[in-house]
């Protein structure tokens, strides 16, 4: 019975997926977007890392704990 369910369901993205036009293009749209957002931005802008910062764990915890408590 929920294997019934789930054909159906999937079988109705599926074929929405299937006979979509403006939506194909829309989705693309949205894909670069992330590919820009997490992909481009995250290598260049976001390079920074915990340890390229700091050598020792206790300068990391330090680090850590004075940015999540500031006021």
């Amino acid at each position: 019975m929920i294997k019934k369910y789930l054909k159906n369901i999937s079988s109705l993205y599926i074929d929405g997926f299937r006979n979509m036009k403006l939506g194909k293009s829309l989705w693309l749209v949205i894909a670069i977007k992330l590919l820009i957002m997490f992909g481009i931005l995250k290598v260049f802008i976001f390079d920074e890392s915990l340890n390229s910062k700091f050598k020792s764990d206790e300068a990391k915890a330090d680090f850590v704990i004075s940015n999540l408590t500031k006021e």
